[in-house]
């Protein structure tokens, strides 16, 4: 167990890491799915409220800084024309999913119910860019996945009472962003494939 005021070097390697896929977004190298983007600025911050009304403590600024990168890579996408990708019928699928369980955290109202919800939200609003890391893995920027796994990994090892509330969306966060660091950094998807043809 280290430190839970470590959260706060996690958070800030996080948010370099949103900068540096922000200035991709801007030099339009990376084409975030704005949908996906959306849903994961709303979805952390709401499962952020509901973990200070729960009293989790420092490490609800992970799950913080996990909602802000996405907006600030949302806003980002508007200024650059190339800096988005086209969305597809599954896209909006996904995120009305994602929108879903978002709304059923709102009707239920409790902490728990809004965290659970919130990752479920969280994790079908990542399906559409798992998608484009796997198909166009050029189309994304491994660092901030990779940072924001560190970020995840820092806020476990943080953890001093292990419920619900503390440990699940930092164990999703670890999860999601392990998965797209892996297929964006090593090249797994249909991009390599058709690099050796």
């Amino acid at each position: 167990m280290i430190d839970e005021k470590f959260v706060i070097v996690g958070s800030l390697i996080s948010v370099v890491g949103g900068l540096s896929y922000l200035i991709d977004v801007l030099k339009g190298k990376a084409q975030p799915n704005r949908v996906t983007w959306f849903l994961w600025a709303t979805a952390p911050l709401l499962a952020f409220a509901a973990e200070v009304h729960k009293g989790v403590g420092w490490q609800s600024l992970m799950t913080f800084s996990a909602g802000l990168n996405p907006l600030l890579v949302l806003i980002a996408s508007f200024f650059n024309k190339r800096a988005y990708w086209k969305l597809k019928k599954s896209d909006y699928i996904f995120g009305g999913i994602a929108l879903t369980g978002l709304a059923l955290w709102k009707i239920t109202g409790e902490g728990n119910l809004a965290i659970a919800f919130s990752i479920l939200a969280d994790g079908m609003a990542a399906v559409p860019t798992v998608i484009k890391s796997w198909k166009f893995p050029k189309t994304e920027s491994s660092l901030l996945y990779g940072l924001s796994s560190i970020n995840a990994l820092i806020t476990l090892l943080t953890i001093k009472n292990w419920n619900f509330e503390t440990y699940g969306f930092p164990i999703y966060f670890l999860s999601i962003c392990t998965i797209l660091f892996i297929l964006v950094q090593f090249n797994l998807g249909r991009d390599r494939k058709s690099d050796k043809n």
